[in-house]
């Protein structure tokens, strides 16, 4: 390894390494665990005995500050901080021994073999332009693989020249709100909380439209530029939006000359019946279109797409370049290589399978006794409750993280709940975080 290393004038040279070496483990300049060179190179570096160096290594290991052992070399200790110390042991003792809060798939389940096969493919093929500046529609070898395979599995009219490729949908609903520049946005109430911060902070106004047994009120709709809807799935009711309420949501869209934001986030699970289509289908001169690939195979790629109206392709990629130019091409190359192959189908069966078994021993547990919604579709089910707040801290107690209905209102609601994730734990450990959930709700009617 290469290692830079300042004297001070006057010093002697052990001095001056001891020094220097104690200031860059201090200053964390050299991390825990961080090797450092071979005596021998070190020395010839910097132009002293390989005796001056073996000194100050042997100096710096009797103060604590590195460790050294035969045939591991010299590496960095951990120095032990009262502060840091404090601070590890409560983030142990926050994290949930169950973790079922919503929004996370099981990373556990990602493909790795069929992904690494995929980028190996990905790299070979890929041209030497593949290496350099992106265009900020994203690589033309996924926006084609996308276009198949969006029109064929989700009904999204999408030819390749109307996708832009995003970080995700939070980056996207952040571009489209900036080219609104500023105009108002209607979401769901209740839905995501983070999501309102995102339009806010890309300098958007939000207001609430509410959200019913038949999905978005389109009557509730005034004047907003753009509304954010979740029609397959609703988030967090689980609510598919109704038929008559998909057709007047795009008659109103037509008439007002406004945009239908259709965060499409867990489309792919559907278990009781044949997927609902997208409702850009239905409009798409009037529908955005935004999907991930957060849900299917993990939030790590940071890998979203936008299908956009013609009228707003120009607008957004402009948006886009000035935010970040281009979505990081060789995860682009490797996840076409993957649609294109058909190995994402296989996953995306293969996880629907998976996530129906737990859902169906969710309703098992729970059904009895407690009303559960949602569960047609989806890594997530509403579970009502009387007390919210005290069912929460009886989970906490038993060390489980669970999400809570009423952090999705606007304000407030008529309603209470929970919000149960059953896609977020492990395999193995989702059967026992659901009874431990069960026991929790027990308690409570005991």
């Amino acid at each position: 390894m290469d290692l830079h290393l300042s004297a001070e004038p006057g010093e002697g040279r052990r001095a001056g390494l001891e020094r220097a070496l104690r200031d860059a483990v201090r200053g964390g300049r050299l991390a825990p665990g961080a090797q450092l060179p071979a005596s021998r190179r070190l020395a010839e570096e910097l132009g002293v005995s390989r005796g001056t160096v073996k000194a100050a290594y042997e100096q710096l290991v009797a103060e604590g500050y590195l460790t050294a052992r035969q045939g591991a070399g010299t590496v960095v200790a951990p120095l032990p901080s009262a502060e840091g110390g404090a601070s590890e042991r409560g983030a142990r003792a926050r994290a949930p021994l169950f973790d079922l809060r919503p929004g996370s798939p099981d990373v556990g389940a990602f493909p790795a073999a069929a992904w690494m096969r995929a980028l190996r493919k990905a790299v070979d093929r890929a041209p030497v332009s593949a290496y350099d500046y992106g265009d900020p529609l994203g690589r033309i070898e996924l926006r084609t693989a996308l276009s198949e395979y969006l029109g064929r599995t989700r009904g999204v009219v999408a030819p390749p020249e109307r996708i832009l490729v995003t970080s995700g949908a939070v980056q996207g609903l952040a571009l489209l709100t900036r080219v609104l520049e500023g105009g108002t946005v209607a979401m769901e109430d209740p839905g995501l909380p983070f999501h309102r911060d995102v339009v806010r902070h890309a300098g958007g106004r939000v207001v609430p439209v509410r959200v019913d047994d038949l999905g978005v009120e389109v009557d509730d709709l005034r004047d907003p530029a753009a509304v954010v809807v979740t029609p397959a799935h609703q988030y967090p009711t689980g609510v598919t939006l109704h038929p008559s309420r998909r057709r007047a949501l795009t008659d109103w869209a037509r008439a007002r000359g406004a945009l239908v934001v259709e965060d499409d986030y867990d489309g792919e699970f559907r278990y009781d019946r044949q997927p609902v289509g997208a409702l850009q289908g239905m409009a798409p001169g009037q529908v955005v279109y935004l999907g991930t690939a957060s849900k299917t195979l993990g939030p790590a790629l940071r890998l979203g797409w936008m299908v956009l109206p013609p009228q707003l392709v120009g607008a957004v990629a402009e948006a886009k370049l000035h935010s970040d130019h281009s979505a990081e091409t060789i995860g682009q190359l490797a996840l076409a290589e993957l649609i294109r192959s058909h190995a994402y189908d296989r996953h995306v069966r293969a996880c629907r399978l998976r996530y129906r078994r737990r859902r169906d021993l969710l309703v098992a547990r729970l059904g009895g006794r407690w009303r559960v919604e949602g569960i047609a579709a989806g890594l997530h089910a509403l579970v009502e409750v009387e007390d919210e707040a005290a069912v929460l801290a009886r989970a906490e107690a038993e060390g489980l993280a669970v999400g809570s209905l009423g952090e999705h209102w606007h304000t407030s609601g008529p309603r209470q709940g929970l919000v149960v994730g059953y896609g977020t734990p492990r395999e193995a450990a989702c059967a026992q975080a659901l009874e431990v959930l069960a026991r929790v709700l027990e308690l409570g009617h005991s």
